[in-house]
């Protein structure tokens, strides 16, 4: 391992996320040298995100319309923050701008913060705001094509790519999503990110529809089982494919921390979404899992896009129902509990009774052994088996990888 020291460049940055994925492949005990390293490399590498990537505020007008969703609010409950409802029909169609008592009664009412309120609206979330950090590596990675920042600015590569999907808002997005992110997710780059799979998802040909209640328990082990053969994650692809889902590998940006999404709003051609963040069997069929698990339980619920950054709940916010539904279902697939409950490895995890359960289920043994990790909460069992190098996954999407 390198020496940790402060992230000067572009490429002490990509050192330093290497030092990170390999301490945290380590799973060090809370208190250790590797847990200290750890910390000081993730806050040095966000320090510097911070400072290259600057945080980007959502606009003012899309930020009270977002939080009237989430309270099931009408205009008219905003008369007592902004005064008659004429006046709350201008703000909110952007032809006047929140005045300092607007912005400290509504902050107050309705929890928005005052950085976000104070802004001038432009009523253009697509060239607002938007940093030429996060902009360039979304060149870099054929977000807008052949066009380049040599030719365009970034405000019309944005609005380039924005226009492939019609006149979209944030709002858009936000009113059917479920979210499971940090507080320090760049909304933005979510977003971009989000429609990057889908720009990936159009040039992908399905032989039929999608059927509902295609996806299924039963559908689900199946798909999983296929971790056990010779380019597994190319054979799962494949088989969503034949039965009418798309699956879209991309890269995740900067803040945003993704692991993978579920996009549903097209109830022909779901859209599953990974981002191979962590390269490591395990990671990647649990997430492939809790994403199939939305398509089996949240076909027909109102959301339409399931963001998940984070599997576990770790800094004790609250995770929506829907994602603890999903988990529960992604965990009863890989590992049934009437199978774990009776396995020698629940009470000897070691090669060998791991290598039993992984036969017995037909499962990739790898993917096993991340699942007794969880069970047993101890993150530095069976490592050797999860992360032996010819097991990896990127290297079966090496085109979305060679940034």
């Amino acid at each position: 391992m390198n020496k940790i020291k402060v992230i000067k460049t572009e490429k002490d940055y990509k050192e330093a996320l290497a030092m990170v994925e390999e301490l945290m492949n380590r799973a060090p005990e809370p208190g250790s040298e590797d847990a200290d390293k750890l910390n000081l490399l993730a806050t040095l590498v966000e320090d510097y995100e911070s400072s290259i990537y600057p945080e980007s505020l959502p606009d003012p007008i899309e930020a009270i319309k977002f939080r009237m969703e989430q309270a099931g609010l009408k205009p008219a409950d905003l008369v007592p923050y902004i005064g008659t409802p004429g006046r709350v029909s201008e703000i909110l169609s952007g032809k006047r701008q929140l005045t300092l008592d607007m912005v400290r009664a509504i902050s107050a009412g309705l929890g928005i913060p005052s950085k976000v309120l104070i802004q001038k609206s432009s009523r253009n979330f697509k060239s607002q705001n938007w940093s030429t950090g996060l902009v360039r590596i979304m060149e870099q990675r054929g977000y807008f094509g052949k066009k380049t920042l040599k030719e365009y600015d970034a405000s019309e590569l944005i609005n380039g790519f924005f226009a492939q999907f019609g006149n979209l808002q944030p709002s858009a997005l936000y009113r059917k999503t479920s979210f499971r992110t940090t507080p320090r997710t760049d909304n933005k780059a979510l977003f971009a990110w989000g429609l990057r799979v889908l720009q990936k998802a159009e040039k992908i040909k399905v032989p039929v529809k999608y059927k509902k209640g295609t996806v299924n328990f039963a559908f689900m082990q199946e798909v999983v089982r296929l971790s056990a053969k010779n380019k597994g994650p190319l054979l799962a692809r494949d088989y969503l494919k034949k039965h009418g889902i798309k699956l879209v590998i991309e890269p995740h940006l900067p803040k945003t921390h993704l692991d993978g999404a579920t996009l549903l709003a097209s109830k022909d051609t779901p859209v599953v979404g990974l981002t191979i963040r962590h390269d490591r069997p395990d990671n990647f069929w649990f997430t492939l899992m809790h994403e199939l698990a939305h398509v089996a339980l949240h076909y027909d619920s109102s959301v339409e896009s399931f963001y998940d950054e984070a599997l576990q709940d770790k800094d004790g916010t609250k995770i929506d129902p829907k994602e603890k539904d999903a988990d529960t279902l992604a965990e009863e697939t890989i590992l049934p509990k009437s199978k774990w409950e009776t396995s020698a490895a629940r009470t000897t995890p070691n090669q060998f009774s791991t290598e039993d359960l992984a036969n017995e289920l037909n499962i990739q043994t790898a993917v096993i052994a991340g699942m007794i990790q969880f069970k047993h909460q101890k993150f530095y069992y069976l490592n050797e088996m999860i992360h032996d190098e010819s097991i990896k996954i990127r290297k079966y999407f090496p085109n979305e990888f060679k940034y």
